[in-house]
């Protein structure tokens, strides 16, 4: 049976560069008052950032919900295709419960991973598993590898303000608060699924430093897996600045880092200027 590898919009890859991939890509909705986009669809990165900057409407996420998954997987099984399911963290939304809840009546032709991993580091995860199909690997391998090689994930990033993640209800108000102090650049990961504070500095060369520390600190890069930076808004300034400040990480082991834009989803909560590296841990 063929492989159908399906995704969502939070890994940050779009319509179009899913086309590409050969993946399905099922996007979230993001609603600006009374206007609803398409994630990845009707709706780029950079319309999002814009819209962010220029209104006051904060924007909503809604999770992809059990009917949207079951069109998709009901389509593919009919096609006589075996599906593998790679979905955001199901701490930070209620995706991944909906696609295992349309799941349920196709037994094996359909399998579910949480990435326990957001944007970019749920990306690399979604790079892997389509190394592992390209190598004619089953649906029941695949999912098996990545679900043991996921908790070596790290998604480290450096935000300009934490004030997203607490409007959007990823941290408190008190661990906002603690971040918000001025010019400090708080320092977040995703650990076991969850956004977690894990630093903060002052201005964005310290941070940067505590970046490559934090980095380093997890054991280093395994460069013979998938890895990738990130940023958020409408300039790639910091992102730049930052690969300059960590070149020492990259020489001699890369030639080039790949370098991706924030979607609509993650961006929502993390608000621009944030600049984001995910690799899996040696």
């Amino acid at each position: 049976m063929k492989l159908q590898i399906v995704i969502d919009s939070a890994s940050d890859i779009n319509k179009q560069e899913a086309d590409k991939l050969g993946l399905i890509m099922i996007p979230m909705e993001i609603t600006f008052g009374e206007e609803q986009y398409l994630d990845g669809v009707t709706l780029n990165s950079r319309e999002f950032f814009e819209k962010l900057v220029e209104t006051d409407e904060f924007p909503k996420t809604s999770q992809i919900n059990e009917y949207r998954f079951d069109e998709v997987f009901d389509k593919l099984v009919k096609e006589g295709k075996q599906v593998l399911c790679i979905t955001m963290s199901s701490k930070l939304s209620g995706t991944y419960n909906s696609a295992k809840a349309a799941a349920k009546k196709y037994g094996n032709n359909v399998v579910v991973v949480d990435s326990k991993n957001v944007t970019i580091g749920e990306r690399i995860l979604i790079q892997y598993a389509i190394s592992l199909a390209k190598e004619g690997k089953s649906v029941e391998e695949i999912a098996k590898l990545l679900n043991n090689q996921k908790d070596k994930i790290k998604l480290l990033a450096l935000v300009n303000t934490l004030k997203y993640l607490q409007k959007g209800g990823r941290i408190s108000t008190l661990t906002a608060i603690a971040g918000g102090l001025l010019n400090v650049k708080p320092v977040i990961s995703i650990e076991d699924g969850e956004v977690k504070l894990i630093g903060k500095a002052i201005g964005s060369k310290k941070g940067n430093n505590l970046l490559i520390q934090l980095v380093q600190k997890s054991g280093g890069i395994d460069f013979s897996m998938p890895f990738a930076v990130a940023y958020s808004g409408l300039s790639d300034e910091l992102l730049q600045k930052y690969l300059e400040d960590s070149k020492g990480l990259w020489e001699g082991n890369t030639e080039t880092v790949p370098a991706y834009l924030i979607g609509s989803t993650i961006g929502t909560h993390a608000g621009p200027g944030a600049i984001a590296v995910a690799f899996f841990a040696n």
